[in-house]
Order: C-alpha cells, then structure tokens, then sequence
C-alpha cells in the first residue's frame, strides 16, 4: 500500500485474543471489522511464523498460521510451553499471552 499510514496490529485489528485450545496448546485470534484491514495485514505478513516463533521462543515448524478471509480473520496455534497446571505453568488460561501482538507493526 503506497502511501498507507504505518500503524500496528492492536490499532488495526477490532478483536486481538489468546486462549487454550486444551491443556497443550495455545491459540490467538485475530479478526477485523473490514476485509481491508484484514487484507493489509495478510499483504503485510503479520504475524508472520518467524516472528510467533522467535517472540513466544517456539521451534518455527510447531508454530500452525491460517488466513481465514470468510471470516476475516488469523488465526494461529502453537504447543504450550507447559501444560496447563502444571508446577510453574504462569498463565493457567493463556488468556495474557497475546500482549506482544498489540504493538506489531503493520506496514
């Protein structure tokens, strides 16, 4: 987008969210009001693998991304780093790991 104001996803995205998806995995969504915004942020490559990979310190090839345009939506899945419960698990519900994307730039 020639001449697109640079902003990030938290700005860009009307729903940003991380949840389980059972007690060995983590899962975010993130979902648009309008197929603009969602195709700036597939154009973009936001979230990108590498980036999920490197911020959430995973191995790249567990990390599952889909593009979800009926929906207007990403969505992304990876193994939790502990098993919800476990002794030292930090976020029994993974409902606080989505932080690091609201700040995400967005070219």
């Amino acid at each position: 987008m020639s001449g697109a104001s640079k902003t990030n996803l938290g700005m860009l995205a009307s729903l940003i969210r991380s949840k389980n998806a059972g007690p060995f995995w983590i899962t975010f969504d993130l979902m648009f009001d309008t197929e603009a915004d969602f195709l700036r942020a597939v154009k973009a490559g936001v979230p990108s693998k590498r980036w999920i990979a490197e911020t959430y310190r995973i191995p790249e090839e567990e990390v599952l991304l889909v593009q979800l345009p009926q929906a207007r939506a990403i969505k992304f899945s990876f193994p939790r780093p502990r098993i919800q419960g476990d002794p030292g698990e930090s976020d029994m519900y993974s409902g606080q790991q989505y932080a690091p994307l609201l700040d995400l730039p967005v070219e």
